[in-house]
């Protein structure tokens, strides 16, 4: 006759136990590196009055230094998470406006960069076209 053992109930709290003490163990994860931006609005009407340039990332809000953030040379104004915890930066519209080289009717690339908390550089480039007198 087979029989079937109950599984003891130390071992789902051996294994409990064994996951937690290898997640603070692990090495934490380096964020160094190309990350993926996305820039609201994506065109910029150089004669509107909008406010601000947003910059969405994937990168967890916490993991930012603020004070480091630059998107192509123009500090950073504010900043918030997302409602995925993710980091988004704030750039007053009309100090964008002013970037050298700026191209109308056309895609522009701008460069975010930063340092994490962990004085790690990241960066990301995303395009936004120029427009001027609201076509």
């Amino acid at each position: 006759m087979d029989r079937k053992r109950a599984p003891s109930a130390g071992r789902p709290l051996l294994l409990a136990i064994g996951l937690v003490i290898a997640m603070f163990a692990a090495p934490s994860i380096s964020l160094a590196g190309e990350i993926t931006i996305r820039i609201a609005p994506a065109t910029l009407n150089l004669e509107s009055d909008g406010k601000v340039v947003t910059v969405h990332t994937d990168v967890p809000y916490s993991d930012i230094s603020v004070f480091t953030v630059y998107l192509s040379g123009i500090a950073i104004n504010s900043w918030k998470a997302d409602d995925r915890g993710n980091f988004v930066a704030k750039f007053l519209m009309d100090e964008v406006k002013t970037i050298d080289g700026l191209i109308i009717n056309d895609l522009n690339t701008l460069q975010f960069v930063a340092l994490t908390t962990y004085d790690e550089p990241v960066w990301g480039e995303a395009a936004v076209t120029g427009l001027d007198r609201g076509q």
